[in-house]
């Protein structure tokens, strides 16, 4: 008996590819900018960057779990997406475990100078802290 493929599954896959690809240039085109940019637009440009990735990650966990993926992927094409993922996740929590750092020393030395903004900074009492639940982690 042979199968036959939805062309309709396949259609959405080259209009993926399509909307990524013009996702890519957009993306491109911004980047040339932003360096000169001010610090909304590079605010803005980083949450539209954080927001497209979420997105792609998500559709890439998605394959992972479509039994018509799943059972034609090859072992290659997984340990590709493998590898650049690794190589994101790295990458993202060493800027995050560097700039979380440095955050949390200059707002210290800002508070210390009395330079916090007032309409930004939210000032607590060591009790109302204390009784903030601390950060946790879940994998």
């Amino acid at each position: 008996m042979q199968r036959v493929i939805d062309y309709g599954f396949l259609r959405n896959l080259d209009e993926w590819v399509r909307m990524q690809k013009k996702v890519l240039e957009t993306f491109q085109k911004v980047e040339k900018d932003i360096e000169e940019g001010d610090r909304l637009q590079i605010i803005l440009a980083t949450r539209a960057a954080f927001q497209h990735m979420m997105r792609t990650i998500k559709a890439f966990d998605h394959w992972l779990q479509d039994p018509v993926i799943i059972s034609h992927v090859t072992r290659e094409m997984l340990v590709e997406v493998w590898k650049v993922m690794y190589r994101v996740l790295v990458e993202l929590l060493e800027i995050d475990i560097k700039h979380t750092s440095e955050m949390r020393q200059l707002l210290e030395k800002l508070a210390r100078e009395g330079k916090l903004n007032p309409l930004a900074a939210a000032v607590r009492s060591e009790e109302e802290e204390e009784q903030r639940r601390p950060p946790t982690l879940s994998v």
